[in-house]
């Protein structure tokens, strides 16, 4: 969290730096759960390198929600605000170095941090910025086919294409891995050959 910040509010430095020492680094292989589902989040989740997977259980199926990357911070929100149990587990894809800084820390900051100008206003605008990502991914889902949402990845997030296995791209598209495969033989034969 410390060093996603640092990089959009340059000018609190000085309060980065005080929470610095209470971060947990930690390397993980792939395939490390670092919140499950009905759990309460405890922990901001920073990463410094790798991919993450936000996903729920639905009658024995993973249907992926998001993929975080490098200099991404995340939670599960509502669980980690409300004290509620999570309804998502968050997971690694590849082997990652991750930073955790416990939920009185993140606390304690933005309490800190609420006292100076503008970081309010600036607060907002990040998450005005991801409620309309989401928002966009929301209406993407009951507007478009399978085939433009994965056209829409291809232009607009390929590096989820280039680093993710082809079953979670499949799980967060909605569709089955079969379809998924057909979807992408059937651009690959539009593409002109030169």
């Amino acid at each position: 969290m410390i060093f996603h910040f640092r990089e959009k509010f340059p000018l609190l430095n000085t309060y980065w730096d005080r929470y610095l020492p209470f971060q947990q680094r930690m390397e993980v292989p792939a395939k490390t759960v670092l919140l499950e589902e009905g759990k309460i989040s405890q922990q901001y989740i920073f990463i410094e390198k790798g991919c993450t997977r936000l996903f729920f259980n639905n009658n024995g199926d993973d249907k992926t929600v998001q993929f975080f990357f490098e200099k991404e911070g995340l939670t599960s929100f509502d669980s980690f605000v409300n004290n509620i149990p999570s309804l998502f587990t968050i997971e690694t894809i590849e082997p990652s170095v991750i930073y955790l800084l416990p939920k009185h820390y993140v606390l304690q900051l933005m309490d800190e941090l609420s006292h100076e100008p503008n970081f309010v206003q600036m607060m907002m605008q990040l998450s005005a910025q991801r409620q309309t990502h989401y928002m966009n991914e929301f209406v993407s889902f009951i507007r478009d086919t399978p085939e433009q949402r994965y056209q829409n990845l291809l232009a607009d997030r390929p590096h989820i294409i280039q680093r993710v296995p082809q079953h979670y791209i499949a799980s967060y598209l909605g569709v089955s891995t079969v379809h998924l495969s057909r979807i992408k033989n059937k651009l690959a034969k539009g593409k002109p050959h030169f």
